[in-house]
């Protein structure tokens, strides 16, 4: 061989090690047991009420500690609160308004999604001594009154104050039970559906706490073994099925003055929901929102806190259902200013101005976009700052404008997703920005956009990344069979060759007002698809008809008959994915979770002649099992609607079924039962069709936990490389 022949099959052999070396496979392990695709993010961060500092929770393997940081500098000045020299090893805090207190919470236990207990301190900032709350026992939602010298918590059931100086503790209640009635906390439904836990209020001028009261006493009990020891356990638990009872919800105003309970007039109608609360800012004038049953109304109510007598200030109705959840962006206004407030009431969500008797001012913001999230009305500077889709429904983007609806100017110019944390006085936000290419990127600005300091950017993540090959999304649109233009992702292998023929995997969700085909940073189930891709598969995710981020008609046409539209516009979707060159239509599947399951497991039945195979994890399979909350919003209640609840469930379709359906489920899943996967497995039995389940002992419906996730997905893998 001669000497330029073997330089050159050195430099080949160097260059082909750089680049095998460059490009290593995403596999499982990457994903599900390692850190490899984990990101930092700045956590546990409150703005100061000077707007020149803000705080931030660190936590080490010492401790946890909050540390003061100056927004200019970006240099830590001090140790607010310190766990370790406290003796407390605490995961979350709160300030008080004046910042001479601090409640942290330790040893907390996670009840439901957003519920839990846990053991509280108090913490005096000037002295950095801490004080236990009962002696260590564990308790819900402690909130410190404006007055800093007491604390309203949740204790079994009932609301209870204690006295910070004399540990005195004062029960307001007395009537709460197990299964029976609760006060000052959410019942389940409420928690879920209304993403509300805890359900009390201290007043402006701390002599009052407003709460609200659950009687289940008339909701039916669902009831799921746990597994483990010699006889399982039953685990008891008020869960409202479409149809039928609610809990009976009062509100009522405590009096720390008088010691009396106030019961606030809510009307006459009993079978409604009350799922929030508010003080005004005056320290007599409680503000409720009222939802009837079918959710296509919702009132304003002010009630006067001596008296419990209340008017209506403002209705809005829907031929449909006005979603609480999509507008819960409620803000009282100082000096008798009035209320902002967010509606879809004009097709897009959207900003606007009432004054205090309910008549509306103007509406600030317009156009077919919609505004996601309200960051922050400054008074004194007469401006709103808002998170909005105007420049892409796939983006989310920061503008500001004037209350008088003019001078709008977006602050954030890159192409992805933002999440905003403003300080108080205005002058400074904390951003959290991604991109399907660009991990988590978190900056301090000033309010005007302009750049002070990076303060995380994941750079060590990028360089990790900078070794596997990943391929990006990409987006693309079609149309249904109507001519509605629909929005996809696709991600292909690296190695992606347009003459070869790929099978296809179709990850869907598709509930009401969702939205997964976002310009946006993933995460682990992300990742995993980035393995499938790396296996040769394409991976595809279309957002449906129903889905969020398009306005009000585009959301709601799939009102009073769930499952049809949007089945329909994934199986459009596979057939249109069948028609490109390089899409084996022969192999083509879809997996889903949660609303997702159900999705996935009915495409694979009404859409048999397309779709090869499904996998249905923790899926509903009859919205008759689901709760009243979300199932009446869009369904009204099996008694109104019974054809809305079975033509489009999938144990009305199992015998269409011809491809390879993989059900999973978790037994302990309080939110979608695990009865769901029962009587579809009783269904295909009894259709003659053959299928794959497995079921896991005592997890949720996040199916986690220890082994679970790797267990879980290497189940997936192995379906999908066996089956599609």
């Amino acid at each position: 061989m001669s000497k330029i022949k073997l330089i050159a099959f050195l430099a080949f052999i160097l260059v082909w090690n750089f680049e095998t070396l460059a490009q290593q496979k995403v596999t499982l392990e990457d994903v599900f047991k390692s850190n490899t695709f984990s990101q930092k993010s700045v956590q546990g961060i409150n703005w100061m009420k000077d707007g020149q500092y803000y705080s931030s929770l660190v936590r080490t393997p010492s401790g946890s500690k909050v540390v003061k940081i100056n927004v200019e500098t970006g240099e830590e000045t001090g140790i607010l609160i310190n766990g370790e020299a406290l003796g407390v090893n605490f995961s979350s805090y709160a300030f008080n308004a004046d910042e001479s207190k601090a409640l942290i919470a330790s040893e907390v236990e996670r009840i439901y999604r957003r519920s839990s207990k846990a053991v509280y301190h108090v913490v005096d900032l000037a002295t950095g001594k801490a004080q236990e709350l009962l002696d260590g026992e564990k308790i819900m939602y402690a909130t410190l009154s404006p007055g800093n010298d007491k604390v309203a918590f949740v204790k079994e059931n009932n609301l209870f104050i204690i006295e910070l100086n004399t540990e005195k503790v004062i029960q307001i209640t007395t009537d709460g039970k197990v299964n029976h009635v609760l006060n000052g906390a959410a019942d389940w439904v409420y928690e879920e559906e209304f993403s509300m836990a805890k359900a009390f209020d201290w007043s402006p001028d701390g002599q009052k706490i407003a709460f609200i009261r659950f009687d289940e006493s008339e909701v039916p009990e669902f009831n799921m073994q746990l597994w483990g020891k010699l006889y399982p356990q039953d685990y008891r638990f008020k869960y409202p099925k479409a149809g039928e009872a609610n809990a009976k919800t009062s509100i009522h105003i405590y009096n720390l003055e008088s010691k009396k309970t106030v019961k606030a007039n809510t009307g006459t109608e009993t079978d409604i929901y009350l799922p929030r609360i508010y003080w005004t800012g005056e320290a007599n004038i409680l503000a409720f929102l009222r939802v009837n049953r079918l959710q296509n109304q919702i009132d304003l109510l002010y009630t006067d806190a001596q008296s419990g007598q209340s008017k209506v200030i403002l209705e809005e109705k829907s031929k449909t259902y006005v979603d609480l959840n999509y507008n819960d962006d409620l803000r009282f206004l100082g000096e008798n200013k009035g209320f902002i407030r967010t509606s879809e009431q004009d097709g897009f969500k959207h900003i606007y101005h009432h004054d205090n008797t309910g008549k509306l001012i103007r509406q600030i913001t317009s156009g077919n976009w919609e505004v996601t999230n309200l960051v922050g009305i400054d008074e004194k500077g007469k401006k709103i700052y808002y998170i909005s889709t105007e420049a892409s429904p796939l983006e989310r983007n920061l503008f500001v404008i004037n209350m008088d609806g003019k001078n709008k100017k977006i602050l954030t110019q890159e192409k992805g997703t933002f999440s905003i944390n403003m300080s108080r006085d205005f002058k400074y936000y904390i951003a959290n920005f991604t991109n399907s290419d660009t991990p988590l990127k978190v900056t301090l600005n000033e309010s005007s956009g302009k750049l002070v300091k990076v303060l995380e950017d994941n750079q060590e993540l990028k360089n990790r990344l900078s070794n596997f090959s990943l391929s990006g999304r990409e987006f693309f649109t079609f149309n249904t069979v109507d001519g509605t233009l629909l929005n996809g992702y696709m991600i292909k292998p690296s190695n992606f060759d347009p003459n070869k023929k790929y099978p296809v995997l179709m990850y869907v969700y598709g509930g009401p007002g969702s939205q997964n085909v976002t310009n946006a940073w993933g995460g682990a189930r992300d990742f995993w698809h980035q393995h499938l891709a790396a296996e040769g598969y394409i991976v595809v995710c279309v957002d449906n008809r129903g889905t969020g981020a398009r306005g009000r008609d585009f959301k709601h046409v799939t009102y009073a008959n769930l499952g049809k539209l949007e089945t329909e516009d994934q199986i459009a979707g596979a057939k249109y994915l069948g028609t490109l060159g390089y899409v084996d239509a022969s192999r083509i599947g879809i997996w889903g979770w949660s609303y997702g399951g159900y999705m996935s497991s009915l495409a694979l039945m009404k859409g048999n002649d397309v779709f090869k195979a499904a996998i249905a994890v923790a899926p509903v399979t009859t919205w008759r099992y689901y709760d009243t909350i979300y199932t009446e919003r869009y369904l009204q209640t099996p008694q109104q609607n019974a054809a809305g609840y079975d033509d489009n469930s999938p144990i009305t379709h199992v015998d269409k079924l011809k491809g390879n359906l993989l059900l999973i489920h978790g037994t302990g899943d309080d939110n979608v039962h695990y009865q769901n996967a029962v009587d579809l497995v009783d269904a295909l039995i009894k259709a003659d069709k053959q299928f794959e389940t497995m079921y896991y002992p005592n997890r949720n419906h996040g199916i986690s936990g220890g082994n679970t996730s790797w267990h879980l997905y290497s189940l997936m893998t192995d379906f999908i490389k066996r089956k599609l």
